[in-house]
C-alpha cells in the first residue's frame, strides 16, 4: 500500500473511532460547532425525505444511495459528497448493521464565504463550460479528511470553538473550492455566471415560498429568460421552479406538524396553501401517506 493510501487508511480509523465513542446508538448528533454533524445509521432500506442546505459530507463507513437533483448518487466509504443548492434529498444507507453501522458526517456550507473566497480565487481559475448539476461525488484527499478530524478534535475542547472554528471552517471552505467538488462550487458562487443567476432565484424562493409565484417576473429578476431560466434550475435542482416552491412548502409544513405539533389544516396554511384538500393530496404524492398517517407513523418511530 502506498503511502498515501495508508494515511487516508489512518484518517478513516481515527474518524471511525471518534465517531463510534460519541454515538454508541443510532442518531444525528450535532456537534458544538455550527453546522457540523454526526449520523451513525443501522436500519437497513429505510428512506429519508429532506429538504436539505447547501452541504459536504463524508462517508467514514457504509454506502449511501441519494437522489439529489433528479440523479441517483451512489458513495461509500471515504468519497465525499456536496450538494451546492438547497433542494429536496431522498436517500437510504445500504446494508449497515449494528456491528457495522453507515457513519457520516456533514456540514451546511456557508454561501458568503464560498462566495467571498471564490472571488479571491478568481484569477487561479480559467472556467470552460459551466456545469449542468449541483452534485458532485469524488474520493476524498487527505487535506479534507484532516480538516474533519481537526473540526473532531476542536469538538471536544469547547472552550477553543469561538476563537477556532471560524478559521478552520474558512480553511474547509477553501480546501473545497481547490478539491474536484471546487468548479461546481465556484460557479455556484461566483457572481456573473448563469449557475449563479439560478442560486438568486433559489434564494429568491427559499425567501418567499409562502406567496404565489410568476416565472416570468423571477427570471426577469435575475436577468435571464423565462425558459432559461426554467431549463437550467431544472438542471441544478430536478425541479422547475414552481415544482421546487411546492417541496419547499411541504417539507416546512411537515416539519411543523411534526416539530410545533401543528394541525395539518394550520401547516397547510400557513406555507400558503388555500386548499386544505389539494395539501393533503400532493403530501401523500410526495411522502407515500397523508399528513396524520405520516405523523403518526413517525411518533411511533421515535417512542
Amino acid at each position: 500500500m502506498s503511502d498515501h493510501l495508508q494515511r487516508i487508511a489512518q484518517l478513516n480509523d481515527e474518524l471511525k473511532q471518534k465517531l463510534l465513542r460519541y454515538m454508541e446508538t443510532p442518531c444525528i448528533y450535532p456537534t458544538a460547532i455550527e453546522g457540523f454533524n454526526l449520523v451513525r445509521r443501522e436500519d437497513a432500506g429505510m428512506s429519508e425525505k429532506c429538504f436539505e442546505k447547501p452541504l459536504v459530507g463524508l462517508v467514514i463507513q457504509g454506502t449511501k444511495h441519494s437522489l439529489m437533483g433528479g440523479q441517483e448518487y451512489v458513495y461509500t466509504e471515504n468519497q465525499s459528497v456536496v450538494a451546492g443548492v438547497d433542494m429536496p434529498i431522498s436517500s437510504y444507507v445500504i446494508n449497515p448493521t449494528h456491528e457495522k453501522p453507515f457513519l457520516f458526517l456533514y456540514l451546511y456550507l456557508d454561501k458568503q464565504l464560498l462566495s467571498s473566497l471564490a472571488l479571491d480565487m478568481k484569477q487561479s481559475f480559467t472556467e470552460d463550460m459551466e456545469t449542468n448539476t449541483s452534485i458532485s461525488v469524488a474520493d476524498t484527499d487527505t487535506d479534507i479528511l484532516e480538516m474533519f478530524l481537526r473540526l473532531l478534535e476542536l469538538h471536544e475542547k469547547p472552550e477553543q470553538i469561538p476563537l477556532r472554528a471560524p478559521m478552520m471552517l474558512r480553511e474547509l471552505h477553501y480546501l473545497l473550492l481547490i478539491s474536484p467538488h471546487g468548479k461546481i462550487l465556484r460557479q455556484l458562487n461566483t457572481p456573473g455566471t448563469q449557475n449563479n443567476q439560478v442560486v438568486q432565484a433559489i434564494n429568491w424562493i427559499r425567501e418567499n415560498y409562502k406567496i404565489p409565484m410568476r416565472v416570468e417576473l423571477l427570471a426577469r429578476q435575475v436577468n435571464m429568460s423565462t425558459a432559461n431560466l426554467h431549463r437550467h434550475f431544472k438542471l441544478l435542482t430536478g425541479l422547475s421552479p414552481l415544482q421546487y416552491q411546492k417541496q419547499l412548502r411541504l417539507h416546512e409544513a411537515q416539519r411543523l406538524m411534526l416539530v410545533e405539533n401543528e394541525r395539518a389544516s394550520s401547516a397547510a396554511l400557513s406555507v400558503g396553501y388555500e386548499s386544505i384538500t389539494q395539501f393533503n393530496r400532493e403530501y401523500k404524492r410526495v411522502f407515500g401517506e397523508p399528513p396524520l398517517r405520516d405523523m403518526n407513523r413517525r411518533r411511533s418511530l421515535e417512542a
